[in-house]
């Protein structure tokens, strides 16, 4: 579904990059997620599928068509893209931000109410109560959900997804995690997800993929990289979820005594 073949990009002339020969590849309907620290290329390699970035160098290609010869509008409005900050356009209300691309794509004007309607049954949100309603009347967990059906809008076979829970309250952030997996299983999504939660990236992916500094450390299941760590980075990286898993249990332990 996505080949990602020695992946390079530089904003300086090949001076530095910010990926370095990156090559990966996404099965269809996986759950992948890219996964480290601030600054080591996971977004900017995120941001490459759907050529809001284009690549300095190497082959990145998108259910078989190398996307430097696909028009960047066409490719992005065929594959979905959820970010943190969400985007909602103010003026418009729920049902028109929802709407935005099933319209550019030229949708029958009759086709988009009941698929906006569906979307917010999806994302458990009353058609009824939000469709009218203004992006500033909701909450941080509503307009995250909103951006998640307007980027599902148009029956995308990909989705990307950029820190979409990281500014989120920990009971909507949980809540958000488990009902998009089950989005991602029953529509049958490819997904690329970026975090730097270690977490978030054991509990939601099928396989993770670890970068530091432009380059692609290990790419391997939940299992494999708690039990086979590659580098150093990837050992420490797992530590800190089972460093707290362990805190916890020794912290339930003294309120059972």
């Amino acid at each position: 579904m996505i080949e990602l073949d020695q992946v390079h990009k530089s904003y300086d002339n090949g001076q530095t990059f910010a990926v370095n020969n990156v090559s990966l590849n996404v099965a269809q309907g996986e759950f992948l997620v890219l996964l480290g620290e601030s600054g080591c290329g996971k977004t900017t390699l995120l941001k490459s599928i759907n050529r809001l970035n284009d690549i300095t160098s190497g082959t990145l290609r998108v259910d078989g068509r190398n996307v430097a010869e696909v028009n960047p509008v066409t490719l992005r409005r065929e594959i979905g893209y959820v970010f943190q900050e969400v985007g909602l356009f103010p003026h418009m209300t729920i049902a028109e931000n929802i709407s935005i691309v099933p319209r550019l794509l030229g949708w029958k004007s009759e086709e988009i109410p009941p698929r906006v309607d569906e979307l917010l049954d999806m994302v458990k949100l009353s058609p009824d109560q939000y469709r009218h309603r203004l992006p500033r009347e909701l909450s941080g967990g509503q307009r995250q959900r909103i951006g998640l059906a307007r980027a599902l809008a148009a029956r995308p076979k990909i989705m990307l997804m950029d820190e979409p829970f990281g500014a989120l309250d920990p009971l909507n952030r949980d809540a958000l995690q488990d009902e998009y997996r089950q989005l991602h299983e029953s529509l049958g999504l490819t997904t690329v997800m970026v975090t730097h939660d270690m977490t978030e990236a054991l509990l939601m992916a099928d396989r993770i993929a670890v970068m530091l500094k432009g380059r692609l450390l290990q790419a391997g299941t939940p299992q494999t990289l708690l039990r086979e760590p590659a580098e150093e980075y990837v050992e420490r990286l797992i530590a800190t979820p089972k460093r707290q898993a362990d805190q916890l249990e020794a912290l339930a332990g003294k309120a059972e005594s």
